[in-house]
C-alpha cells in the first residue's frame, strides 16, 4: 500500500498535483529542536539532514523510504567471477555494491554469487550493499553519499528560501533506498518558531503555522507529534495544533523524545501509558543522540543499541520497553499507514476519477491541436471564427444552454435599452410646462404682428412642433451610444475564448470593432434622416392626431396614466426596496407597482400589507448618494405639496444597485410617475410675462393640446424605430460581418499561420493539462492494480520484516464500534470523508527491525 502511495507521489507530482491531493500520507510536527530530524536519521540510519540553531527545516521535505534488495531495475554493468561469464553472474547497479576487501565500488570482478541481500566470494560475505536517496528535481540523478543528500537539501532550500531564514511551502521530494528500512512516507515540516531571525517576516509564526495546518487538516493526514520530554506536555506546540484539527485525537501519533535527559526522579511512564493526555493511537518514546554525539560521529547503528539498553535498564519503561523505541516506532508507522491508506482508498479513487473527468473535454480539445501543422492550424482557425459567430449569435438572440442567473448580459441588457432606458431618456428631455407655453405665446403674437389675431395660428403649431422634434436628435444619439457599447461590451466576451492566440485576437478585435463603429456611424446618419423626414412634413391628417376641432375642450393632464385597457389594475414590476426615511432603522418591504398604486408588503409571500399609496400627482426625483455611500436612493412626492405618507412630504427609496435604480424609475414612468420638471427662467431675453389676454390664452391651450397629441405620435413613432434600426443596420450587420466577413478578411491579412501562434501561457497551460490528464491516468491505473488484485501488496520485501505484520494486532469489530467520533475540520475537497479508526494498541512484543549489515 505505501509504495503504492509511493508510486502515485512519483506520477502525480511531475504534474504539481500529490501534495493539493487528499493523499494518505504522515506529517511530522514539532517545535524547533524537539527532534523531528533525529528521528527521521534513525529510520534511515544515516545522517542526511541539514542541522544548526533557529528554524533549519524551511522547507517541507516529502520522505520516501523504499526497502530495496540487491537487484536493482537500472542495470548498468554484468559482474561475473573472475571477469568471465558464469551462471553465476548477476545484473548489479554500480551504485549498490561495494568490496570490503578492496573498497572498490562497482569494478571488482571476483563476484562468485548472491545470497540473502549480500554478495559472497568463497562462501564469505565480502560485498555489501550501500544506501542511496534520489531527488525528484534531480530524477535518475542516485547520490550513494548522504553529505551529498544534506548539501542537495540546502541547496534546493536557499534555491528559493535564500540564504536568510524565510520559508517556502513548496515540497522538496527525497526517496531513500535501502535493506534496512520499512516502505514509509513521512512529510518533515519546518519547526514551530516564535520569533523571527534575520530577514524572517514579522508574522513568521503565523506563517508556519499555515503551512503545517495545510497538510495536517486534511483527514488523510496522521500526524507525527514530536514533543521533547523535558517539556511540559501542556506547553506542547505539536499537540496544540493537532488538536485543532484532531480534537478527538483519533489520527494523532504522540512522540516523546529525549528521554535520556530528564531530570533525575522524574519519567514520562504517565505520558507513555496514554493517561494524562490520551490519544487514540498513543506515545511512543525514543532515546535521541545527543549533540555531542552527533558532532562526535557517533554510529546510528550503536546509538540504536544504547537507546533499546536505556528502556530495558530504567525501571519506570521495562515494562514498556517492547512498544519503545525507534524500531517499533517505524514498524508501528508502516502498519498504521498501511491500514490507513487501505481505508482512503475508495475515496482517493473517487476523487482523482472526478479531477479526471473535469479536465477531459479540455484535454480533448488539445489533443486534435498540434501547433507545428498548418493544416491543423486552418482548421483551428475556421473553427474559432465559427464558434466566434456563434456564441456572439447566442449572446444576442439568448440560449439556454448557459444562462447567467447572476446578472443580465448580452441580448437582454439591449432589450433593457430598447424598452426602458430609452423610453426614459426621452421623457426626461421634456421640457417644464411653463417654458413651452411661454414660446407658444411667444410664437403667436410674433405671428400675429401688429396685428391683433382673431384665429389661432397653425404656423405657430409648426414651428413649436419643430423645435421639439429638433429636441430628438440628443437623445436617439445618445440611445446609439448606449447599445454600441452594449455590444462592443458583448463582443468583447466572446473574445476572451481567443486568448490562446494573441495575434488572432488582436487582429479579431481590430476588424469587429471597426465594423462596429462603422454601423454606428451609419446607424447615426440613418437616424438623423429620419429626425429629418418627420421635421419635412407634419402631417396633421394622421388618425391619431386630434386635430384643431377637438383640441378646445380638452384639458391638458400633466399626467397620463398607462391603465389597462380592460380596467383590470396591471403590475408593472415587484420587487425589494429599503425606506430610508419613515424610521429610525431602514426597513426592507416587498413592493408592488401597479398602473394605480404603489403597495408594500411585509415580505413577497404578499400577505401582510404595509401600506398602498395612490400614484395621483406623484413626482420622482433623484437623491444624491452620500459619501461612502453604496446605496442608490429616489423619491416620491406629491407634486401638489401633500403629504404622501402620514406626516412625510417624500418617501425615500434604496435600491442595491444603479441598474435596479433605472428599472424602477422606467417602471415608474410607465405607470404615469413622471421625473421631477425643474423650472428654468428664460435667460437672456428679462424676467418671465404673464399673459392676461383671455383670447391668447385660449390659443396657447389649443396650441399646447395640438403640441401635445402630435409629440405623443412622434414618441410613438420613434420608440418603435429607433430599436428596429439598430436592429438591423447595428446588431444584424455586425453578426453577418462576423459568420460571412471576418474569416475572409483574416486571410487577406496575408500570414494565417502567424496568427495561430500561441502565447507562452496558453503553451505552458497545454502542456500542464496534458501532463495532469496523463498524471491523472497513471494514478488511477496504479490504483486500478491494487484493486482488482483483491490482496494488497507486502510493503516489507525483506523476509525478516515481513513477520512483524503478523504480530501486529487487527482492529476487532467491538473497537470499531464503541469507537466514538468527534466533528471532523474542514477537509478542502471531500468533506465527507470518513477517517480510518486507529489499529488497537499491541499487547504482544512485536519483533525486532533487522540490524544493518
Amino acid at each position: 500500500m505505501i509504495s503504492m502511495i509511493n508510486r502515485l507521489q512519483d506520477a502525480l507530482g511531475s504534474a504539481g498535483l500529490s501534495y493539493n491531493l487528499l493523499l494518505p500520507q504522515i506529517a511530522v510536527v514539532g517545535g524547533q529542536s524537539s527532534g523531528k530530524s533525529s528521528v527521521l536519521e534513525n529510520f534511515v540510519g544515516r545522517d542526511f539532514l541539514p542541522r544548526g540553531t533557529g528554524i533549519v527545516t524551511r522547507r517541507p521535505l516529502v520522505l520516501q523510504l523504499h526497502h530495496s534488495d540487491t537487484e536493482s531495475k537500472g542495470v548498468n554493468r554484468i559482474f561475473t567471477h573472475g571477469g568471465s561469464t558464469s551462471s553465476a553472474s548477476h545484473q548489479i547497479a554500480l551504485c549498490q555494491l561495494k568490496c570490503s576487501t578492496c573498497s572498490d565500488v562497482g569494478t571488482c570482478s571476483r563476484l562468485f554469487g548472491k545470497q540473502n541481500n549480500t554478495l559472497l566470494f568463497d562462501n564469505q560475505q565480502v560485498w555489501y550493499l550501500i544506501k542511496y536517496g534520489e531527488f525528484l528535481h534531480c530524477r535518475g540523478k542516485r547520490l550513494s553519499d548522504f553529505d551529498e543528500i544534506c548539501q542537495e537539501i540546502e541547496a534546493e532550500t536557499y534555491r528559493l528560501t535564500g540564504t536568510n531564514k524565510g520559508i517556502s511551502p513548496v515540497p522538496i521530494s527525497l526517496r531513500i533506498f535501502s535493506p534496512n528500512v520499512l516502505n514509509l512516507t513521512l512529510v518533515d515540516l519546518p519547526g514551530i518558531t516564535k520569533v523571527p531571525v534575520g530577514d524572517q517576516p514579522p508574522d513568521i509564526e503565523y506563517l508556519v503555522r499555515d503551512m503545517i495546518m495545510q497538510y495536517i487538516c486534511k483527514e488523510n493526514c496522521l500526524i507525527l507529534a514530536v514533543t521533547p520530554a523535558n517539556m511540559d506536555l501542556a506547553n506542547s506546540d505539536a499537540l496544540k495544533l493537532a488538536k485543532d484539527v484532531d480534537p478527538q485525537g483519533q489520527r494523532t501519533i504522540g512522540v516523546i523524545t529525549m528521554l535520556d535527559l530528564m531530570d533525575k526522579g522524574t519519567d514520562a511512564r504517565e505520558i507513555l501509558e496514554n493517561r494524562l493526555l490520551p490519544l487514540r493511537r498513543g506515545y511512543i518514546g525514543l532515546v535521541n543522540r545527543s549533540q555531542k554525539d552527533i558532532d562526535g560521529k557517533k554510529d546510528i547503528k550503536t546509538a540504536l543499541q544504547a537507546e533499546k539498553k536505556f528502556f530495558l535498564s530504567h525501571p519506570a519503561y521495562r515494562h514498556m520497553c517492547e512498544r519503545m523505541g525507534t524500531p517499533y516506532l517505524q514498524r508501528s508507522l508502516n502498519q498504521q499507514l498501511t491500514n490507513h491508506i487501505r481505508d482512503s482508498l475508495p475515496t482517493l479513487h473517487n476523487h482523482l476519477q472526478y479531477l479526471l473527468v473535469s479536465i477531459s473535454k479540455e484535454v480533448d480539445t488539445y489533443k486534435l491541436y498540434n501547433p507545428d501543422d498548418p493544416i491543423c492550424r486552418t482548421k483551428t482557425l475556421i473553427k474559432l471564427v465559427q464558434q466566434l459567430a456563434g456564441d456572439f449569435e447566442r449572446l444576442i438572440e439568448g440560449s439556454a444552454d448557459e444562462v447567467n442567473t447572476a446578472n443580465l448580459s448580452g441580448g437582454a441588457r439591449i432589450n433593457q435599452i430598447f424598452h426602458e432606458r430609452f423610453p426614459y431618456q426621452l421623457h426626461k428631455m421634456k421640457c417644464d410646462e411653463r417654458k413651452l407655453r411661454m414660446e407658444i405665446a411667444y410664437a403667436i403674437r410674433n405671428i400675429h404682428g401688429v396685428r391683433t389675431g382673431l384665429f389661432t395660428p397653425d404656423m405657430a403649431f409648426q414651428a413649436i412642433v419643430k423645435k421639439q422634434i429638433s429636441k430628438l436628435k440628443n437623445p436617439c444619439f445618445g440611445f446609439v451610444d448606449m447599445v454600441c457599447k452594449e455590444l462592443v461590451s458583448t463582443i468583447y466576451e466572446c473574445f476572451s475564448k481567443l486568448g490562446s492566440f494573441p495575434k488572432l485576437r488582436e487582429e479579431t478585435e481590430r476588424l469587429v470593432t471597426t465594423e462596429i463603429r462603422e454601423q454606428e456611424s451609419t446607424c447615426r446618419d440613418q437616424i438623423s434622416l429620419l429626425i429629418d423626414m418627420q421635421l419635412a412634413y407634419i402631417n396633421t391628417k394622421h388618425e391619431d392626431f386630434i386635430g384643431f376641432a377637438h383640441a378646445h375642450p380638452l384639458c391638458h393632464r400633466s399626467d397620463n396614466k398607462i391603465v389597462a385597457g380592460s380596467g383590470v389594475q396591471q403590475v408593472i414590476r415587484k420587487g425589494w426596496l429599503t425606506i430610508n426615511n419613515v424610521s429610525i432603522i431602514a426597513k426592507d418591504y416587498w413592493f408592488i407597482l401597479t398602473a394605480e398604486s404603489l403597495s408594500w408588503f411585509k415580505d413577497n409571500e404578499e400577505t401582510e400589507k404595509r401600506y398602498m399609496l395612490p400614484l395621483d400627482n406623484l413626482k420622482v426625483r433623484d437623491v444624491e448618494r452620500g459619501f461612502m455611500s453604496s446605496k442608490f436612493t429616489f423619491a416620491l412626492f406629491n407634486s401638489e405639496s401633500r403629504n404622501v405618507y402620514k406626516d412625510h412630504k417624500f418617501l425615500e427609496l434604496v435600491c442595491n444597485s444603479q441598474e435596479e435604480l433605472d428599472i424602477w424609475k422606467s417602471s415608474l414612468l410607465r405607470a404615469g410617475v413622471y421625473p421631477e420638471e425643474v423650472t428654468v427662467d428664460a435667460q437672456g431675453n428679462g424676467p418671465s410675462e404673464n399673459f392676461t389676454d383671455p383670447q391668447l390664452e385660449r390659443q396657447v391651450e389649443t396650441i399646447r393640446n395640438l403640441v401635445d397629441s402630435y409629440m405623443g405620435i412622434i414618441h410613438k413613432t420613434v420608440k418603435d424605430l429607433m430599436p428596429k434600426a439598430i436592429m438591423h443596420l447595428m446588431i444584424n450587420s455586425v453578426k453577418e460581418f462576423i459568420s460571412s466577413e471576418l474569416l475572409a478578411q483574416l486571410y487577406a491579412l496575408g500570414d494565417c499561420s502567424a496568427l495561430m501562434d500561441e502565447s507562452p501561457e496558453q503553451r505552458q497551460h497545454r502542456e500542464q493539462v496534458l501532463g495532469k490528464h496523463a498524471a491523472l491516468q497513471a494514478a488511477l491505473d496504479i490504483i486500478g492494480v491494487i484493486s482488482t488484485s483483491g490482496n494488497a501488496p507486502s510493503d516489507v520485501s525483506h523476509s525478516g520484516m515481513r513477520q512483524f505484520s503478523a504480530t501486529l494486532p487487527k482492529k476487532s469489530a467491538t473497537c470499531d464500534k464503541s469507537r466514538t467520533r468527534g466533528r471532523a475540520p474542514p477537509v478542502p475537497v471531500h468533506a465527507n470523508q470518513r477517517l480510518p479508526g486507529p489499529a488497537c494498541v499491541p499487547r504482544r512484543p512485536a519483533p525486532a527491525a533487522p540490524n544493518p549489515k
